[in-house]
């Protein structure tokens, strides 16, 4: 290892979300573990990691030459509306949903905005209007467990409806030093809203535990269906890779960086659309941050380098994430973390020699070092990558408002269907019990 990525990598202890794509661990969508972060605390505390068993990575064959970019995209405004019988407590009001919009051929500017009256997002708060409480609702079964709570299915008692509630122990928040990070996650989910990412109801606490109500997403997560799968044929890579960009572009219009995605973070739907949870590394970030912390294998080279980062982070994730759901496998794997990084840093991956020569090229822009030449921070933003040749097949004005059919529907018995989740013991200490409170203070937006 050079003398420079071992100093760079020993100068702070790194944070991550480990991404155990040989396990046999089916994690549910709100338990992915983490360990402490340099700035602040994700909210689940982590666990071993194993290898996985993927031959290492050499180098790929010389760059090929740019292709001509694809068609542009439409200039029309893309829009969804939630169901607002979805609520808990159902408000008379839902916001609508959209994606940038931008003239496709100015490139006049940095990052598309969302308008401002759109921006703003003012009719989010109407999810808070309704005050929840522990006794709205009956608690059917645990469908995933962390180091400090786990996570319930529940059925509304006000409208039937199924939800997940999430549920943190205060005391071991406090002690595992994850207040901060516990806090963010929940403001950042009260503060957006977007067909392609879970939806927090409501939150509230007792002397005891935090709660966030939130989605219960049924289908289980994108990374069971590509493990079961293999690899993802070009349609059905294109299709979920298109739905996450809508929901990045989504973020970062609002200056949130994301800072996990990966296929265990990605969750199906009933009606087979996804849903991108576990917002406990998402940052509201209007320039750059320092924060160190990540899935070690979809860590961006400016971040192991410990440099200033911003947006830009994202979109190399989503170019591992491209190339783990074509090749069955991620550009970069090593079971030492140390040679991991050291490959990201200096190593281009090897490119399956089946791949799509299209699929290829839109790669190479993503999963480069150099920022001056990768997609999604340039001048045109998200629109280098919504336009180029291999999603040129994709109906994006569509694809935002579900009109598009998945490639797969999961199979469930009911809206209350568990099947695609772990079982998990019932054992745990009975919700509401009246006992001195210490920590109510340190989290006054529960």
């Amino acid at each position: 290892m050079p003398a420079t990525l071992d100093k760079m990598v020993n100068k702070v202890k790194p944070v991550f979300s480990h991404h155990n794509h040989h396990s046999e661990d089916t994690r549910d969508h709100h338990n992915n573990k983490k360990e402490d972060c340099v700035e602040s605390s994700p909210v689940v505390a982590p666990t071993e990691t194993k290898a996985r068993e993927i031959d290492e990575a050499t180098l790929p064959p010389p760059t090929p030459t740019k292709e001509e970019k694809a068609r542009k995209l439409s200039n029309s405004r893309k829009e969804s509306a939630f169901n607002a019988g979805d609520a808990p407590s159902t408000p008379s009001e839902v916001p609508e949903n959209y994606i940038p919009k931008k003239d496709s051929r100015d490139s006049s500017y940095a990052h598309p905005k969302l308008p401002q009256e759109i921006a703003q997002d003012k009719h989010v708060d109407q999810r808070e209007q309704y005050k929840l409480k522990l006794e709205d609702f009956k608690i059917e079964r645990t469908v995933g467990t962390g180091s400090f709570g786990r996570v319930h299915l529940i059925q509304s008692k006000i409208n039937n409806r199924y939800y997940a509630l999430k549920v943190l122990q205060k005391a071991e928040v406090v002690k595992l030093k994850q207040v901060e990070h516990t806090n963010n996650e929940r403001a950042t989910l009260a503060s957006i809203q977007h067909p392609f990412i879970v939806n927090l109801w409501g939150s509230f606490q007792d002397d005891a535990n935090l709660y966030m109500v939130m989605d219960y997403v049924p289908g289980g997560e994108l990374f069971s269906f590509l493990r079961k799968s293999k690899k993802f044929s070009n349609e059905v890579a294109r299709f979920y890779a298109g739905e996450v960009l809508l929901a990045l572009a989504y973020l970062h219009s609002k200056d949130i960086i994301y800072r996990d995605l990966k296929p265990e973070n990605i969750l199906l739907d009933a009606h087979g659309h996804i849903k991108i949870t576990d917002f406990g590394f998402a940052k509201k970030v209007p320039d750059i941050t320092w924060t160190l912390c990540g899935t070690p294998d979809y860590l961006a080279p400016e971040i192991i380098q410990t440099k200033g980062y911003g947006k830009a982070a994202d979109f190399w994730s989503f170019g591992v994430l491209i190339f783990e759901m074509l090749a069955g496998y991620p550009p970069y794997y090593d079971e030492n973390q140390f040679r991991l990084y050291e490959k990201i840093l200096t190593a281009p991956p090897k490119y399956p020699s089946d791949m799509d020569p299209a699929a290829k090229d839109l790669l190479m822009h993503l999963l480069t070092t150099d920022l001056s030449e990768r997609y999604g921070n340039l001048k045109r933003g998200y629109y280098d990558i919504m336009e180029h040749k291999w999603f040129d097949p994709l109906e994006f004005d569509l694809l935002v408002q579900r009109k598009i059919k998945p490639p797969y529907i999961p199979e469930l018995k009911g809206k209350g269907d568990t099947a695609n989740f772990e079982k998990y013991d019932e054992n745990y200490h009975p919700y509401g019990t009246p006992q001195k409170d210490n920590y109510r203070e340190k989290f006054p937006s529960f």
